[in-house]
C-alpha cells in the first residue's frame, strides 16, 4: 500500500485515538487536529509518525492548512453525545455543522479523498428495524440533525466537486480509550468504570432497549481497509454487525465479572432512541472479509484494558457542556 499522509481530525479522541495507531502500524503517517475537548493529549502524543495540532475545525485557515498538507483525510472530530447537544446545541452545531463545512470546502480546493464519521441516531423517529441505508431518516436530537446535516454536505461535495468520499453512519462503538469518568461517557465504559469503583449502575428506563454494540476494533478495520482499498460509496453506510443487545443483557455480561454489582433504574431520557439495529449487508458487500469480534469477547477486552489503563484515561480534563 502506497505511504500516505493522513489528517484525522478528532484524532485524539476514542474513535481517532485507535484509527490514529493502526494506521501508523500501516506505515502511514498521521496528522491529528483536535481541540482536546474530550480527547486526550496522552492518547497520542508519544507515537511515532504522530503530529498533533491543537486547534478547532472551526478555525478555515487552520483546516485549510493541514488539508493542504495532507493525502487523505478522516474526518472523526465532532462535539458528541445527545445529551450535550440538548444542553447546549448551538455548541453542537457550531462544531458540528461549521466544523464539518469547513473541511469539506479544503477538501473541494485541494481535491483530498475523505471518510466522515456519522451516526445512526440520524434515522431518530424512525422505529423500523432493523436500519438499512435506504431508510428514511428523521432527527429528533440536535446532535443527530448536525450529523446528518454533515452527511449532507460531504454527499453534496463529493457530487457536486468529484471529491471521491465515504460516510459511515456509527452504532455504539466502545473499546480501548473511550472515557468513562464523565456525564456524557457511553454507556459501557461508564457502567464498567462505575462498577470497578463499587458505585451503581444507572439505567434510563427498564433496561429492555437494545443496542447494536459495535467493538472499535472492528471499525477501526473498516477505516483501514477502507483507505487501503480506496473505497468509496456515493452514499451513507451503516457500521454495525447487526447484532441486537438489550441493556439487561449487558448488565447480565457484566455481573460475571463483578458480581456485587448494583443498579438502580431511573425514568426515560429525554432524546435516547429506544432499539437499534443494524441491517448489514450493503457493509458485508463492501467489506466481504471482515469477521467482527464477539459482544463477549469485546466486552471483556474492554474490561481488562480499562483496569489496566485507568489512571491514563480518567487524569483527562473534565469534559464541559
Amino acid at each position: 500500500m502506497p505511504y500516505k499522509k493522513i489528517l484525522i481530525t478528532g484524532g485524539a479522541g476514542f474513535v481517532g485515538t485507535n484509527v490514529s495507531r493502526a494506521l501508523i502500524e500501516d506505515g502511514h503517517e498521521v496528522i491529528i487536529l483536535d481541540d482536546l475537548s474530550t480527547g486526550l493529549k496522552s492518547n497520542v502524543e508519544n507515537l511515532q509518525h504522530c503530529e498533533l495540532i491543537e486547534g478547532t475545525l472551526e478555525n478555515p485557515d487552520l483546516v485549510d492548512y493541514w488539508v493542504s498538507k495532507s493525502d487523505y483525510i478522516v474526518h472523526l472530530g465532532a462535539r458528541g453525545s445527545v445529551p450535550r447537544s440538548i444542553k447546549n446545541p448551538q455548541a453542537t452545531f457550531r462544531a458540528n455543522i461549521l466544523g464539518t463545512f469547513n473541511v469539506v470546502e479544503s477538501v473541494r480546493k485541494s481535491k483530498k479523498p475523505i471518510l466522515f464519521s456519522s451516526s445512526s441516531s440520524v434515522y431518530g423517529s424512525n422505529i423500523e428495524l432493523p436500519k438499512h441505508e435506504k431508510m428514511w431518516t428523521s432527527p429528533i436530537t440536535p446532535y443527530a440533525a448536525s450529523k446528518l446535516s454533515g452527511e449532507a454536505l460531504v454527499g453534496s461535495y463529493g457530487q457536486s466537486f468529484g471529491i471521491p468520499s465515504l460516510v459511515f453512519r456509527f452504532f455504539n462503538i466502545f473499546g480501548p480509550y473511550q472515557r468513562p469518568n464523565h456525564d456524557y461517557a457511553a454507556v459501557i465504559p461508564k457502567w464498567i468504570w462505575k462498577a470497578m469503583n463499587n458505585q451503581a449502575i444507572q439505567v434510563f428506563g427498564d433496561g429492555t432497549q437494545t443496542r447494536d454494540f459495535t467493538y472499535v476494533g472492528d471499525v477501526v478495520e473498516v477505516i483501514r481497509t477502507s483507505i487501503k482499498k480506496e473505497i468509496t460509496f456515493p452514499t451513507p453506510v451503516n457500521l454495525a454487525f447487526g447484532v441486537r443487545i438489550s441493556l439487561l443483557e449487558v448488565i447480565e455480561k457484566l455481573e460475571v465479572c463483578f458480581p456485587d454489582l448494583r443498579v438502580e433504574f431511573l425514568s426515560e431520557r429525554h432524546g435516547d432512541v429506544r432499539d437499534s439495529q443494524n441491517s448489514p449487508e450493503l457493509l458485508k458487500e463492501l467489506f466481504p472479509n471482515l469477521t467482527p469480534k464477539s459482544f463477549d469477547d469485546s466486552l471483556e477486552e474492554t474490561i481488562r484494558w480499562l483496569k489496566v489503563n485507568f489512571g491514563s484515561i480518567t487524569s483527562g480534563p473534565a469534559v464541559l457542556d
